[in-house]
């Protein structure tokens, strides 16, 4: 479990691809602090397991769903990506709750600066989230938590203050990239108990 709140941006050292998915080695220093073997990290919001640790990096195995469902195949070389650990029981949650599981990915058709070193994001969604997106609700995107502050037919507009741009992979970001979504999970529960309530009884008596 995470909270969106990244803790550093990463550099991609070395992408792999096999048979069986790819391999991963990121460049980081400050998630290697307590960062053990087996130990969870969220990459662009996406839950991978460390499988090497070095001094200055990990390197993680991303399997074929993950690969088919995240931005993490595109990634190349020299790419920065959002790096955050896992929640601990005595944390503050400052952002929410996030799984790192990927729900899809989204198109970003608009980052526009809006002065004083903010920003307006906004990014297309696939029919599949829209159902779990609410006005003021919570979205992850490529890991980050933020606010939705618009929701236009498939357009989801989030307001980026000037720490998360400087602070995030945002400030590299271009039209047209792919970004990692997931929904809000209580969103998606709540949505999943009223699909089954829409589902007709099947019990004669």
């Amino acid at each position: 479990m995470f909270t969106g709140i990244v803790e550093e941006v990463g550099r991609v050292a070395a992408f792999e691809p096999s048979e069986a998915g790819a391999r991963l080695v990121i460049e980081a220093g400050v998630v290697l602090a307590d960062l053990e073997i087996g130990g969870s990290i969220a990459v662009n919001g996406c839950c991978l397991t460390a499988v090497e640790i070095t001094p200055d990096g990990f390197t993680a195995d991303i399997s074929p769903e993950t690969l088919d469902k995240t931005n993490l195949g595109e990634l190349a070389v020299g790419a920065r990506v959002n790096l955050e650990r896992p929640l601990l029981p005595t944390s503050r949650l400052s952002g929410h709750f996030v799984q790192g599981h990927v729900d899809a990915t989204g198109e970003l058709v608009g980052l526009d600066e809006l002065g004083d070193g903010n920003w307006r994001l906004r990014v297309k969604t696939p029919p599949s989230m829209r159902p779990h997106l609410v006005y003021k609700g919570s979205i992850a995107i490529d890991g980050i938590s933020l606010t939705i502050a618009r929701l236009d037919s498939d357009i989801v507009e989030v307001a980026i203050i000037p720490h998360t741009y400087q602070e995030t992979n945002l400030s590299v970001r271009r039209m047209g990239d792919k970004v990692n979504l997931e929904a809000d999970m209580i969103a998606k529960h709540v949505a999943r108990l009223l699909e089954l309530q829409q589902v007709p009884s099947t019990d004669p008596g």
